[in-house]
Parts: structure tokens; C-alpha cells; sequence
């Protein structure tokens, strides 16, 4: 299950080499795909938001025609698959993606085409895969109101919601506010990017100005919770609302790293607050910048935390109840696939352990 995840920040190195190379485009700093998938790791690492966000240069220029978008599109969902994700929810800015002339409705359209065929192709392969688009509008831009229009037209195609992505320090989000205010009359979803680069301030105006439903990170909201020298933990009036609120924190934790917004990954709040009961999630942002999956994810968070298969399964039937899907739907996965997938390599592993030399815990 997985909320937050960026089309153009998790293309393949080798497509993302090849469709450089059909139109052109000598921005990249490589033509070897293994050698492009290492660069972006490395110059990811260790960076602050903004110049994390150069990296979308090269992703952006290429995905520029109705069937780059469908064949990225296609891909991405093909991999999630592959990884074993069964839900997703990927985002993306239809701005973007009209430099070359593309009008905003063949952008969302052709996206979506390749989401379906992706779906399609992971049926046929024995991986069946529900994906969904969010339509995300920049801060720095002034297009908002005319994104949320478009989610809103879409939303029985196969778009689950609205989003603001971008720069947060100097971007308040006041000037969005008709934007969230139209996705509000017409009973639409939305997420903010809140809490990432900036702090309390950004999370507060995502839920009381925007009213929106999720939290696109929420990492920052740790700035309102003290942890005490013997143990106990007092959390301020913002994270009392959004825990007692049940708000979804869309967290990532391998980009927060990568971003500066934790120092490492033992320093991430995921562990903290997922033992205060926080509605959090795990997912991926940017697999191409970060280098990840949805299952290296959640194996290195195991690994840090001391994590076991009841807390990844708890991890994920939260990402599932704060899906922007129905509740049937959202009921059907968690009863009929999430609890049972989780169960048997919860027995699978108990029997494991029962011989020598063997570990319980999630490979």
C-alpha cells in the first residue's frame, strides 16, 4: 500500500536513458542507465529540498508527449507490482508536462491510459495492482484552482485526489486556498506536501486553512513532540490534533534522509511515532531519486526499529483505512488481501524459527 509516490521521480534508468536519447535531450550527465540510477542516488544524498528537486529536470523534459507519459505510466505501475504493492496512489503535476504543447486533459488522460495497461499487464501476470492518480499543482506556481478542476473532472477515471507539491520555506499556501476550497465543495480528496522542509507552521495551514485529509511527509510535526529524559513524551496542541485527528503522515523515509529533514534513519520519528499511535505510513517519494522500492523501505525501517511483521502489517492497513478509495474497496484489500498476506508470512516465519539457526523477523 502505498500513498505517496511521484511519477517522475520514479522512472527507470534505462527509459529514462532512451527517451533522452530519442528527442535530444543532452541534460543527462550520463548515458549509462546503471551509472544515470547511481548519480541520482549519490547527488540525492544529503541535499536540502530545493536542490533534491533539481533532479526533476531530467525526469520532466523527457516525459513530454502523450506516449512518454502513458509508457512511464506503464512502467511505474508494472514495478509496483513487481514489488508486491497492491494498492497505489502516484502523483504527479499535469503543468509539467506541457512545455512541448500538451494541453492539461491529454497530459491526465494519457497517464492514466498507462496506469490502466500497466494494471492490466499486472493482472495478466499473476500481480493484479489497483493504481490511482493524484493531481498535484505547484506552490510556486499560480495553476492551482485549474488543477483541482481537473482532478475534480477526472475523478471517475481513475483520479483519487488533489495535491501541492514544492518548495515549502516562502511558498505559504494561502494563495491555494480556492483550489482547496472547490475540492472541498465537491466531497473530493486532498494531501499537502506539509512539514517537510519547513515546520509546524506549514502542517498548520495544510490542515486548518486547507482542511486536507493527509499530510504529504508531516516529518516536522516531531517539532511539537518533547521525549522527556525518563522516557515519557509530551505532545504539544498541533500533534495532539492530528494523532487524536487520526491524520495520515504520509511519511518517507529514505528521501527525508536524503533531504535533510532527519539526519538518518535511526533519527526518524516513523519509530516514535508509530509507539504513540500516530496514523503513520511508510512509502517511497522518488524511487528513482532515492534508489528504492516500497520493500527496501520497509526493510531498512525492520532493520532500524527492530520492526517484525505485526508492525509492517500495521503500517499498511494504516496506508490502506487512509486511502482516498471507497470503503468497500479500502475493506476488501484490507480483509481479503493485506490481513491474509501479512498472516501467512506471519506463520511462515514462525515456522522458520521453530528450526535452528533461523529468525521470526521480515526478510
Amino acid at each position: 500500500m502505498l500513498l505517496h509516490d511521484h511519477l517522475d521521480g520514479g522512472l527507470r534508468p534505462a527509459t529514462l536513458v532512451e527517451m533522452a536519447a530519442a528527442i535530444g535531450y543532452e541534460g543527462l550527465p550520463t548515458k549509462s542507465p546503471e551509472e544515470m540510477g547511481r548519480r541520482f542516488v549519490t547527488e540525492a544524498s544529503g541535499l536540502d529540498l530545493v536542490r533534491y528537486l533539481q533532479g526533476f529536470a531530467h525526469t520532466v523534459a523527457v516525459m513530454q508527449t502523450a506516449e512518454a507519459l502513458e509508457r512511464v505510466a506503464r512502467e511505474c505501475v508494472q514495478d509496483l507490482a513487481e514489488d508486491g504493492v497492491v494498492y497505489a496512489e502516484v502523483r504527479f503535476a499535469p503543468e509539467l508536462h506541457t512545455e512541448a504543447g500538451l494541453r492539461l486533459e491529454p497530459v491526465v488522460e494519457s497517464v492514466l491510459a498507462g496506469f490502466g495497461a500497466g494494471m492490466d499487464l499486472a493482472r495478466a501476470a499473476g500481480r493484479p495492482i489497483v493504481v490511482r492518480a493524484l493531481l498535484t499543482a505547484m506552490r510556486t506556481a499560480a495553476r492551482s484552482l485549474e488543477i483541482a478542476r481537473l482532478a475534480v473532472h477526472y475523478r471517475d477515471a481513475g483520479v483519487a485526489g488533489f495535491d501541492v507539491a514544492g518548495p515549502e520555506a516562502g511558498y505559504p499556501l494561502v494563495p491555494h486556498l480556492e483550489a482547496f476550497n472547490l475540492v472541498q465543495r465537491e466531497s473530493f480528496h486532498a494531501t499537502v506536501h506539509a512539514g517537510e522542509a519547513f515546520g509546524l507552521p506549514s502542517i498548520w495551514q495544510a490542515l486548518q486553512l486547507c482542511r486536507a485529509e493527509r499530510l504529504g511527509h508531516g516529518v516536522r510535526i516531531l517539532d511539537d513532540i518533547t521525549v522527556h529524559e525518563d522516557g515519557g513524551v509530551t505532545l504539544g496542541r498541533l500533534a495532539s490534533y492530528v494523532r487524536d485527528c487520526r491524520v495520515p503522515l504520509e511519511l518517507c523515509p529514505t528521501s527525508n534522509v536524503h533531504t535533510r529533514a532527519v539526519g538518518n534513519l535511526a533519527e526518524h520519528p516513523i519509530g516514535l511515532l508509530r509507539k504513540l499511535g500516530f496514523r503513520a505510513t511508510i512509502n517511497t517519494d522518488n524511487r528513482l531519486m532515492s534508489g528504492v522500492s516500497l520493500s527496501s523501505e520497509m526493510a531498512g525501517c525492520a532493520e532500524v526499529f527492530g520492526w517484525g511483521w505485526a508492525e509492517l502489517k500495521w503500517l499498511s492497513i494504516n496506508a490502506m483505512k487512509s486511502a482516498f478509495c471507497d470503503f468497500d474497496e479500502r475493506l476488501a484489500l484490507i480483509n481479503g488481501v493485506i490481513k491474509p498476506g501479512y498472516d501467512a508470512l506471519t506463520a511462515e516465519a514462525a515456522f522458520r524459527v521453530s528450526g535452528p539457526g533461523t529468525s521470526a523477523g521480515p526478510h
